[in-house]
């Protein structure tokens, strides 16, 4: 997700994919508040999973891959990464991908209560200095809307490579008993994304949280 370490570029084919297949592989953010509304977009109806700052869109195609009746909305704001997910798309699937090019925020705002199935943010930006904590996307508002959309045994699933960010989401979710931390520090089944072999490479710990929603 952490899109400001990661620019990349919009190569030719990035931005003839950006042309030609955006429309095929996105949804209008009208049609993400409620889960009918979804299902009628993908033209089909299944649990709904949300990846918030999917990046290059490796890890949201395996999620996808993995969760074959589950409809897997990925959610970015960086056109290249946006650009290289829609060109994989396109060549090899899978068909259960939708890539909504707005910002994680504006999308939990309109989601309806209780239509998502499972909701991840994997490696976001840290935001180091304190004086710009008050930037990073886990806070108690974050936490309480996860809480609102999220369908009761829904999963919220947080990951970072930095220690104090993780000290934090875990702060946070403890903060609201309707969550219960079933994974700490245990990784569970994922690729590795491009951002985290960065932070392995640098000798980094990842940390991934997997909670439940009561």
């Amino acid at each position: 997700m952490r899109t400001t370490k990661h620019r990349g570029r919009m190569t030719a084919a990035r931005r003839l994919a950006w042309t030609n297949l955006l429309d095929r592989w996105s949804l209008a953010p009208d049609t993400t508040g409620t889960s009918a509304e979804i299902g009628r977009a993908f033209g089909r109806s299944g649990p709904v999973l949300i990846d918030l700052g999917f990046g290059n869109g490796q890890a949201t195609k395996r999620w996808a891959l993995d969760q074959p009746d589950s409809l897997v909305i990925g959610v970015e704001l960086h056109r290249p990464g946006i650009a290289q997910l829609l060109v994989d798309l396109e060549t090899a699937g899978p068909a259960n991908v939708r890539v909504v090019y707005e910002d994680a925020l504006d999308v939990l705002v309109r989601l309806d209560v209780e239509t998502i199935t499972a909701l991840r943010v994997l490696f976001p930006d840290p935001w180091p200095k304190r004086r710009h904590h008050e930037r990073r996307i886990v806070s108690p508002w974050f936490v309480d809307r996860c809480a609102t959309v999220l369908v009761p045994g829904g999963q919220l699933h947080l990951a970072t490579d930095s220690t104090d960010y993780g000290e934090h989401m875990r702060s946070m979710l403890a903060a609201d008993a309707r969550f219960v931390l079933e994974t700490d520090d245990v990784r569970p089944p994922r690729p590795v994304t491009a951002y985290e072999q960065r932070g392995i490479d640098a000798g980094r710990t990842i940390t991934d949280l997997v909670y439940r929603r009561r």
